[in-house]
């Protein structure tokens, strides 16, 4: 965790309330960090669902592994977080380190190691000594309390300089279910079917397909419209567990992904992975501004996101924003370079209401000062119209400043 807070990290967190059938301990393990929690484990009562997604990385941690190979059961009792080591590129012993993780949580909580989650988080490619928190388990699993879920997403950072959460409250059938959310990520962020580390809970009776399906169509306009630097991590792990612990309060259960009393649920669970994926990106590493590009007028949806990112994840963008300068040409230059359709001489672009752009050159109208103005607020929207179809998209990013070099020039030592 950095010693400084992010200036762009919320002014006030809501109060996160207890979800039926979740308990959280949280540990000093000394995996990486001296004097704070590196080690978290949520305890899930027995009959809870689980959902997840996880990085397209061709080179995943073994924690990733490992949860695909229990996800198809949905079914969860314990997940164990470390932070400070990713358990990534790590070979055999990497695999060894989650066998043995995963056997001790499941006897810490009485359960088979195929209910078991696991997700790590740091340095790529430094093996994992299961041994140096696997005897802690036990008593975590033992002490575990509803109301631990602000310490849960501390004990989960890296190179945050805060912690994320969220929570909501919805009517399913006549009564309220909770749904509560945590995340971690400040680099290495360009999520590719999940983010760096999420996890989410709610007490209501859903089944693990149905819970599946609000999952995966959930984080395609949020967590994988979010980019940091472009670089997707080897460890994008995001979980929703369901407890089912509001069907004694008359919340009925729901076994079908068309049922339409889900669609309140729907709407609060993208609300939840859209504050979580945009507090990660207002704690990019050493961000000072949040961007948000949009695309319209593009050939398809798919076409104006792939030009979106193209315009996120450019490293000139990204330091123009930093140094507050409205330098439209390097929107140009990224709309070109993205590979998708376009006609320069149909192209337009705005930032905030200034059109800076039109049809292929400058708006006559465009006004430098007002301009300039305007890149100094530390919220700065990008649109660019394509100006040949209807598909548009949204993604965000942060700027890129000298801070980002510092933080990762040195994180491994």
């Amino acid at each position: 965790m950095s010693e400084t807070i992010s200036p762009l990290a919320p002014k006030k967190y809501p109060k996160m309330p207890s979800i039926d059938g979740v308990r959280i301990a949280t540990a000093e393990a000394g995996i990486k960090y001296k004097g704070r929690t590196d080690l978290l484990a949520m305890v899930f009562d027995t009959g809870t669902t689980v959902a997840g997604v996880f990085t397209r990385s061709k080179c995943p941690s073994a924690p990733v592994d490992f949860c695909r190979q229990n996800l198809p059961v949905g079914k969860a009792r314990v997940l164990v977080v470390n932070s400070g080591n990713a358990n990534a590129f790590t070979g055999k012993r990497g695999r060894e380190t989650t066998s043995m993780t995963g056997e001790a949580a499941a006897k810490a909580a009485g359960c088979t190691s195929g209910e078991v989650f696991l997700a790590s988080t740091g340095v790529i490619g430094e093996p994992l000594d299961a041994g140096k928190f696997s005897h802690l388990l036990a008593g975590l699993v033992r002490d575990g309390k509803a109301d631990q879920w602000t310490e849960a997403a501390k004990a989960i950072m890296t190179t945050d300089t805060y912690p994320k959460v969220a929570t909501a409250t919805v009517k399913l059938g006549d009564a309220d279910i909770t749904i509560n959310g945590i995340a971690k990520g400040a680099g290495m962020i360009a999520p590719d079917m999940a983010t760096m580390l999420s996890f989410v809970a709610t007490d209501a009776p859903i089944s693990a397909p149905v819970l599946q399906d609000l999952l995966s169509r959930g984080v395609g306009k949020t967590f994988n419209a979010v980019t940091v630097d472009s670089d997707t991590s080897t460890s994008d792990t995001l979980l929703l567990f369901a407890t089912g612990a509001a069907a004694k309060r008359g919340v009925p259960v729901i076994n079908d992904p068309k049922d339409p009393r889900l669609a309140a649920v729907r709407r609060a669970l993208g609300k939840i992975l859209k504050t979580l994926a945009l507090q990660v990106v207002r704690d990019g590493e050493g961000a000072r501004k949040q961007v948000e590009v949009t695309v319209t007028g593009a050939k398809s949806a798919r076409s104006a996101k792939r030009i979106a990112l193209a315009i996120a994840n450019s490293p000139l963008v990204k330091t123009a924003v930093a140094g507050e300068d409205a330098n439209w040409g390097r929107v140009v230059m990224a709309v070109g370079k993205a590979g998708e359709p376009a006609d320069r001489d149909r192209l337009s672009i705005w930032f905030g209401k200034n059109r800076l752009a039109h049809e292929g050159e400058r708006d006559p109208s465009y006004s430098e000062a007002e301009t300039s103005a305007y890149m100094k607020r530390d919220e700065i929207s990008i649109r660019a119209d394509i100006g040949i179809g209807r598909g548009k998209a949204t993604v965000w990013t942060c700027d890129l400043t000298k801070e980002y070099v510092a933080i990762n020039g040195d994180y491994r030592s």
